[in-house]
């Protein structure tokens, strides 16, 4: 198997994997990066996103082949405990969340939005979460969430 090798969450990673062999199966079977979940396997969801470059992608219909040299961060890759990311500080003021299975893709979309945009509007925000379902019905704190990170970015 050829070796593909891309950067994850910042460190160098080299792989020995099926170039068509998708992201997401690589991601949580082969390095353990658990944070990147199964939704509908065809990149309708939004529950595989990783940022590629500022880019919030499926990771479910992604083939190896399309990440090798390029930057891939996970929600591993947004902070830490000890120095989480402002949109993971955000998301917990804003109550963000409930069951949490979409949070680390619609994590993912807000942090590519925010890298282009870091002054977003809040139909800017909504317009790059649209493809990220939620079945929990936690949209407008999401939103706030997102802009509360913004402006913390902004004020920083």
């Amino acid at each position: 198997m050829p070796n593909v090798q891309f950067q994850l969450n910042g460190a160098a990673t080299a792989v020995d994997a099926d170039p068509d062999q998708m992201l997401l199966d690589v991601l949580r079977g082969r390095l353990g990066v658990t944070g990147v979940h199964f939704g509908c396997g065809a990149g309708e969801c939004g529950a595989c996103y990783v940022m590629v470059g500022d880019r919030a992608v499926a990771s479910c219909d992604m083939p190896m082949w399309s990440v090798a040299g390029k930057d891939v961060v996970t929600l591993e890759g947004l902070g830490t405990a000890e120095q989480p990311h402002p949109l993971q500080r955000a998301f917990i003021t804003e109550q963000a969340m409930q069951c949490g299975y979409c949070v680390s893709g619609i994590l993912i979309s807000a942090a590519a939005l925010l890298k282009r945009n870091p002054s977003p509007t809040e139909a800017e925000v909504r317009a790059a979460l649209d493809r990220n379902l939620c079945r929990c019905g936690s949209h407008n704190r999401i939103v706030r969430a997102v802009l509360r990170a913004a402006s913390e970015i902004a004020a920083s």
